[in-house]
């Protein structure tokens, strides 16, 4: 009886530890006080082992470093905040992590986008510091500004290679009326234009056009080497003569997916009916349909994928490569629709995983989207997912899809997003009448080990366009990941070229360039 006496009051001094508080103060010179989303890393501090100058979280490896945070309104040089690393915190309460010696850093993300760029100018930062847990953490000290990062250094190994033709590529900087007046406040459509070698604004000639959106953490500036990479293909002779239009699909949100949005605006209805005849105006495009194309991977395969079902009489064909997914009864591993539906375990409660590497499995549904709930509301990959997808709730904020701590799903909400998103769905309710300006222009194109598992969700829109009678083309490309989808036999732009030969195909049939494009299979 003692000895269970004994027992039951450790258990109970146990339960009763404090909370870890660590304070943090802002060191750094600023005419203001600072706001933002307060993070701190702590890995632990490996025996012998260097330690090391910045400690961070890896989305792609689950949550081995913890993390916690909170929302700051205003902090003044010298103040001092506190992170109650208990309450907002992955993988657990810092009070119940193995006892022992961690590396901590603190970063305020001023930005708030830490979820989508990571640490970026003006954040603040401290140096990696030792700390003991469990048991009281010193002050720790913010005291570097972030400074700008120069995306085209001259020791970038892209900048080396595509140094000569970052100048020939045009911004595009377009004020859409549609998405200022939902904005209420004037809304820019950036991007950049690449013209093939050749081309004469005096000419009667004119060009198929392509246009491209990249994935999930992409920029203008990313966009600007996608233009300035076609133009180098163009300029080599490698891909047909051809004007690529590169589109910036960020924003504070995530990505805005060129998606009539609730949330975000009408972003397709400002590309096809604004920016589009703008460009044509501008340059020699063909202005048709069958010069009309679309490409993009990931988020950016998902966008151009839903431009092209959506607006079906605008595009030629869309070439979509790892698109994120395109029936919500395979997102990423969940079924949205089943009853009791959860996106962090299976039927039989099994967790499901979102990450694989190299054929395994290294980070679940669970760890993806608690992470970056702690990160912060912004930016991040399911956020985004919700300010596109979602309706707007009562707050003016998208309602979110599943619940972060539980992981179940909102079957009213998913029940928007079948009605407005599910392509598979909606190819099926609407094919009669789309059948004739859509059949033959979906080209997808998947690796069967994708990193995010979208081989399943484009396996399933596969079966429904056979269903359907439609002209298949849905192609999986054996042993490819999310990001090594484009290369073969050591050529990166092997993936780019076979799909720029098979655009000009349809564009310019029987022309010289198009006949060494290999045939699609339908």
């Amino acid at each position: 009886m003692r000895v269970a006496i004994a027992l039951l009051a450790s258990l109970a001094l146990a339960a009763a530890a404090p909370p870890e508080e660590v304070p943090v103060r802002l060191d750094v010179a600023s005419p203001a006080p600072l706001s933002g989303r307060l993070i701190l890393f702590a890995e632990p501090a490996e025996a012998g082992a260097p330690d090391p100058e910045s400690v961070d979280a890896n989305p792609f490896a689950g949550t081995p470093t913890a993390v916690a945070a909170r929302d700051i309104a205003s902090l003044a040089s010298g103040q001092v905040a506190t992170v109650d690393a208990d309450t907002d915190a992955v993988p657990d309460a810092w009070s119940k992590l193995p006892p022992g010696r961690y590396h901590v850093q603190a970063v305020l993300d001023v930005n708030r986008d830490y979820n989508y760029a990571g640490r970026g100018a003006g954040d603040v930062v401290s140096k990696v510091v030792d700390v003991t847990l469990p048991g009281p953490a010193p002050v720790i000290s913010l005291s570097t500004i972030v400074p700008a990062a120069d995306p085209y250094a001259a020791d970038n190994p892209r900048q080396q290679a595509l140094a000569a033709y970052l100048p020939k590529v045009r911004p595009i900087n377009f004020v859409s009326a549609k998405l200022s007046a939902f904005w209420g406040r004037p809304i820019v459509m950036d991007g950049w234009v690449a013209l093939p070698p050749g081309y004469d604004p005096a000419s009667a000639r004119t060009w198929p056009t392509v246009y491209q959106t990249h994935g999930f953490g992409g920029d203008i500036h990313s966009a600007r080497w996608s233009a300035a990479s076609y133009l180098k293909l163009m300029t080599e002779g490698r891909i047909p003569p051809m004007i690529w239009v590169a589109l910036d699909e960020s924003s504070a949100t995530g990505t805005h997916e060129f998606a009539d949005s609730a949330n975000n605006g009408p972003w397709g209805a400002a590309l096809t009916t604004e920016l589009i005849p703008y460009l044509e105006h501008q340059y020699r495009m063909d202005a048709r349909p069958s010069g009309r194309f679309l490409t993009g991977h990931s988020s950016g395969g998902w966008a151009t994928l839903w431009l092209q079902t959506r607006y079906p009489r605008i595009f030629g064909g869309t070439w979509s490569t790892s698109p994120d997914s395109s029936d919500f009864h395979d997102f990423t591993g969940a079924d949205l629709y089943r009853p009791g539906a959860n996106v962090y375990v299976d039927a039989a409660g099994k967790p499901i995983p979102l990450v694989r590497m190299n054929g395994r499995d290294v980070a679940n549904f669970e760890d993806f989207a608690k992470l970056e709930a702690v990160l912060g509301a912004y930016g991040g990959q399911m956020a985004s997912f919700d300010w596109v997808f979602s309706p707007k709730g009562p707050d003016g904020r998208p309602v979110p899809m599943f619940d972060r701590r539980t992981g179940a799903v909102d079957p009213a909400v998913a029940l928007h997003w079948r009605n407005h998103y599910d392509i598979a769905y909606r190819l099926q309710d609407e094919w009669p009448a789309i059948r004739k300006d859509l059949d033959g222009k979906i080209h997808v194109i998947v690796g069967t080990q994708d990193t995010f598992h979208l081989d399943g969700a484009a396996h399933r829109l596969q079966a429904v366009l056979k269903r359907l009678g439609a002209k298949d083309d849905v192609r999986f490309l054996p042993g490819k990941t999310h990001f090594d989808l484009y290369e073969a036999s050591g050529d990166p732009n092997a993936l780019t070229v076979e799909i720029a030969k098979e655009m000009y195909a349809v564009a310019r049939p029987g022309n010289s360039f198009a006949s060494s494009a290999p045939a699609s299979a339908h």
